[in-house]
C-alpha cells in the first residue's frame, strides 16, 4: 500500500491486485486484499496476520540531496492515512496485523518501530512479527526491541543470520551481491548456524509473556533444505523453554 509501484511488484501480485498496473490503483486493490485476508483469517480462526506494509520513504535512508524533515512526515503521514482503515477493519474483525519490522519496510529498526506506533495513535490491531534476523545484521539490539514493545509482539518468527563474515569489500547495504557471495558482510544462517543469540530472546519472550507461535522462517542458501528444516525444528525445541511459574526462593519457604 506505500510502496512506489513499479515492476518489482508486479512479480509478486496476482493478476486481480496488479490489474492495469496504475500505481494508486494497485494500492487501493491492495488495502481491499489485506481486508479480504482478515475475513479469511477469522474464518479459519487464526487471529494474527503477518505482513508488510510497504514504505513511500524507503528510497530516502541515506540520499543526497539531503531529504527535509518534511518529506519524512509526510511518508509516516502517508503510511497512517492508508493503514488505519484496515487497521479499523481488523479491530471489528477480531484480527490483529503484525507488521514484520524489516528494511525496506515504514518500521525497519527500533526508532522506526516506535514512530510507527505513533503515527499510527498506537492502534490496537497494529503490532509486530518479531525476526531478530532483520534487526541484528544492522546493528539494532534485538533483544532490546522485544522489551520496548511488550504488549506489541504479535508473532515471533526464528530466523538466524551472521554478520562480519564477508572479506570487507560489501557493507550493510549489501553491494548488489547475491545472498551466498563470500564477499557479504551478512548472509541468512540456517538456525543455530549464525550470531543470533536465541537463548537470550527466548527469555526476553518469557519474560515480556509471549505465548504466541515460534515459526522457522528459513533462508540459507549455503544447506539442503530438507537437512535445514529438520535440524531447525529440533533447534527450537531444544532452545525454546517454558517460564518458571514460581518465585526462585519459593522452595526455602515454610509454607
Amino acid at each position: 500500500m506505500c510502496d512506489n509501484i513499479d515492476s518489482r511488484h508486479q512479480q509478486i501480485l496476482p493478476p486481480h491486485v496488479w490489474g492495469d498496473g496504475d500505481p494508486e490503483g494497485v494500492r487501493q486493490r491492495a488495502a481491499q486484499e489485506m481486508i479480504d485476508t482478515a475475513k479469511a483469517a477469522k474464518a479459519f480462526g487464526v487471529s494474527v496476520v503477518n505482513g508488510f506494509t510497504g514504505s513511500s520513504i524507503w528510497p530516502f535512508l541515506y540520499s543526497f540531496p539531503p531529504v527535509s524533515k518534511a518529506q519524512i512526515d509526510e511518508g509516516y503521514a502517508d503510511f497512517a492515512r492508508r493503514w488505519k482503515p484496515i487497521l479499523d477493519a481488523y479491530q471489528d474483525l477480531g484480527i490483529r496485523f503484525a507488521l514484520e519490522v524489516h528494511p525496506t519496510e515504514i518500521a525497519f529498526d527500533t526508532a522506526s518501530s516506535q514512530r510507527a506506533l505513533e503515527a499510527l495513535d498506537h492502534h490496537p490491531a497494529f503490532g509486530f512479527n518479531y525476526d531478530p534476523s532483520h534487526l541484528a545484521y544492522q546493528g539494532v539490539d534485538y533483544v532490546k526491541f522485544i522489551r520496548a514493545f511488550p504488549d506489541r509482539i504479535f508473532h515471533a518468527h526464528m530466523k538466524d543470520v551472521w554478520w562480519g563474515h564477508g572479506d570487507g569489500s560489501v557493507g550493510v547495504f549489501g553491494g548488489h551481491t547475491d545472498f551466498g557471495d563470500p564477499r557479504r558482510y551478512w548472509d541468512f544462517r540456517s538456525l543455530g548456524h549464525g550470531d543470533v543469540r536465541f537463548e537470550d530472546i527466548i527469555v526476553a519472550l518469557n519474560d515480556i509473556g509471549y505465548d504466541g507461535p515460534l515459526s522457522v522462517e528459513w533462508e540459507d542458501i549455503r544447506m539442503d533444505r530438507e537437512h535445514g528444516a529438520a535440524e531447525a525444528a529440533a533447534f527450537v525445541k531444544r532452545v525454546d523453554f517454558k517460564p518458571s511459574s514460581v518465585a526462585f526462593d519459593a522452595a526455602f519457604s515454610e509454607k
